[in-house]
């Protein structure tokens, strides 16, 4: 926000304030800050004291990772000899030339409800680097220390939250999914005290810096610090009724990351067609944004508005999770109680994100055309670039049907039924035998069988979560006083419980062999509509060695065999605390080349035998084997 930090002023609140070593805070050395105004006088009356800072030196910060493939965009190489320049200036300890530190104030709906003023609590604006290629990019680091928003917080994070961040950054944009990126990730010695598990056990844990770059990070939020008092909680945004800047920030977004928008209305003297033009813009990248979520199992968990970028971008990895089973919702957040931001919500809740963009922009956007761009616009776009995906990955290359949705929600609803692993299952699609030739299924029925759920992890799945004399209470108190049992708990909450205990009884008559036999049948079914829908594809090529060749580049290109899932970052988390960095680097060279060549699946195939295939134990494949189920909601009929 650097460019618009003079005009926006104490509206925006961007104050400066240097960015520390983790476990301390300092003031800014840059030109202009008060601080620096203040030390144009040598001191004489502290002249005498001796400066040793052995605590410092003794507890130096320490380089996690460099991603190589972010820090390019900056023209920067990594390598072994860069790493201690690293840590120091990427931890917040030196001050990068011409870094001008800045925190952005913004406001946003949390969870439905108006928050009011927000802003960059944990994150700090380095500044903007202009590459030599004509790119700008802004830096930030994340958990460098208190700013002006950071409220009654301290602006730190952790270790675990930091790897988290800095490993799923770099894994979306690798998967093909726009996102900011991560290009450094420094720790210390240095603590902060937090609940992990919110239970009332804190514990310490180390402060971490995660450098982060984008073109921009101004959010959804950004535009709400204009808002009017709200009607439900009462809050406004601390610039209210400043419509000359919010005129100013829509100039500075538009002309700086939409200029072929900013171009086509040079010359016009009404901005509402240049602004409707933007807000359809971003509109469609949010759908397409999605949609992408949805086609890997990307469950972000806090999408409010202060999360949502107004380029596009995958914005802020708090809680998030990719699918093991495939379960549509599976919530990732445990703050979500209501499951708002559950998988199979999330574009309803992008497009009622943008609904709170358009009202924030009313009224250099009247709101009624912005709500009538909203209606036209992302459902069309979501449900076009979803299909478009989802049809590159069953590797329809050459003919579109009408009926290609109804296939892809069969298969869906296939996965649920049988507990079928969501990335492992289309990974596995991309070995269906096609051809003339119509080969036997039996060898690839033992391998996506495979990955549907055991009995036992069924039986896990679905085990009650209350006692049986707490259950017959709850629906007593549900009949009898619906107030008071307002107050303990929901309708929803007591109808998953009845769903596990049914099931679970289901489950207790029912053989490992009858759940395979009910697996194979669930899975025929759909398979022999896909084999159906194949041929047709393949019909529409001219050649069909061709069309073989297409189609399994285009299966390989668009399932990917490895994604983060939460066991992985654990297994890297867990290294690292005990001071081993090299399973984060691991796990970071991995996520780099997530899909397989046909070079590479060929091999594959002819190292391991169908029934290793979908689940194996060497170090090349573990990632992609099949991890416990947690607790996913799984369909037994």
């Amino acid at each position: 926000m650097a460019p618009l930090r003079c005009a926006l002023g104490a509206s925006l609140a961007a104050a400066l304030s240097v960015p520390s070593f983790p476990g301390r805070a300092r003031p800014s050395p840059a030109l202009g800050s008060f601080w620096a105004a203040a030390m144009e006088t040598p001191p004489r009356w502290l002249a005498g004291l001796r400066f040793d800072n052995r605590a410092l030196r003794a507890l130096p910060p320490r380089l996690v990772a460099l991603s190589e493939p972010a820090l390019a965009l900056l023209g920067l190489r990594a390598g072994a000899e860069v790493e201690a320049e690293a840590a120091l200036f990427f931890s917040g300890n030196a001050l990068l030339p011409g870094a001008e530190p800045a925190a952005h104030c913004y406001c946003g709906h949390q969870f439905g409800q108006f928050a009011g003023q927000l802003g960059d609590g944990a994150a700090m604006y380095l500044g903007e680097v202009c590459t030599a290629a004509g790119e700008r990019w802004e830096l930030q680091l994340k958990g460098a220390g208190p700013t002006p928003f950071s409220r009654q917080a301290d602006g730190r994070k952790v270790l675990r939250s930091s790897i988290r961040e800095f490993l799923c950054s770099e894994a979306m944009f690798h998967l093909g999914i726009p996102t900011t990126r991560a290009g450094a990730c420094v720790t210390s010695e240095s603590t902060v005290v937090r609940d992990v598990f919110y239970d009332g056990n804190p514990k310490y844990e180390k402060c971490t810096v995660v450098l982060r770059i984008a073109p921009t990070f101004i959010r959804f939020g950004s535009f709400e610090i204009f808002k009017p008092p709200d009607e439900h909680t009462g809050r406004a945004g601390p610039s209210v009724g400043r419509n000359d800047i919010r005129i100013q920030m829509l100039d500075y977004v538009i002309s700086s990351f939409y200029p072929e928008i900013q171009a086509v209305h040079a010359q016009d003297n009404n901005s509402v067609q240049r602004n409707a033009d933007f807000f359809r813009e971003v509109t469609r990248r949010t759908a397409r944004m999605v949609a992408e979520w949805q086609c890997v199992g990307f469950c972000h968990g806090v999408l409010n508005t202060d999360n949502m970028s107004i380029l596009g971008l995958t914005i802020d990895y708090g809680p998030f999770g990719f699918l093991d089973r495939y379960d549509p919702n599976h919530v990732c957040n445990a703050s979500d109680n209501a499951g708002r931001y559950t998988y199979n919500k999330q574009p309803e809740v992008c497009k009622w994100n943008l609904q709170k963009l358009a009202e924030a922009l009313d009224p250099e956007l009247p709101l009624a055309l912005g709500e009538a761009i909203l209606a036209e616009e992302f459902d069309m776009e979501f449900q076009r670039h979803y299909l478009q995906k989802m049809r590159r990955k069953l590797g329809l290359v050459k003919v579109q049907e009408e009926e290609d949705g109804a296939l892809v929600a069969k298969l869906l609803e296939t996965m649920h039924r049988t507990g079928a692993d969501f990335t492992n299952t289309f990974y596995e699609l991309s070995f269906f035998p096609t051809g003339p030739e119509k080969p036997s299924l039996e060898e690839f029925l033992t391998r996506l069988t495979s990955q549907c759920a055991s009995l036992e992890e069924l039986k896990l799945a679905f085990r009650p979560q209350m006692d049986p004399r707490q259950l017959s209470m709850m629906l007593m108190l549900a009949q009898s006083n619906p107030q008071l049992f307002a107050l303990i708990g929901t309708q929803a909450n007591l109808t998953k419980e009845l769903e596990r205990v049914e099931q679970q009884s289901r489950l207790e008559h029912l053989s490992p062999a009858e759940l395979h036999s009910k697996n194979t049948e669930c899975w025929v079914a759909w398979l022999q509509e896909y084999r159906a829908r194949l041929d047709k594809d393949m019909e529409g090529a001219s050649d069909t060695a061709a069309w073989q060749v297409e189609h399994t580049r285009t299966m390989y290109a668009n399932n990917p065999k490895y994604v983060l899932r939460n066991y992985i970052a654990q297994n890297a988390i867990e290294a690292a605390e005990n001071g081993d960095f090299s399973e984060v680097r691991h796990v970071l060279k991995l996520l780099e080349s997530p899909y397989h060549s046909e070079g590479e699946a060929t091999k594959e195939l002819k190292a391991i035998g169908p029934e290793e295939a979908a689940v194996t134990t060497g170090d090349h494949h573990s990632y992609r084997s099949r991890p416990p189920l947690w607790a996913a909601e799984l369909c037994v009929t």
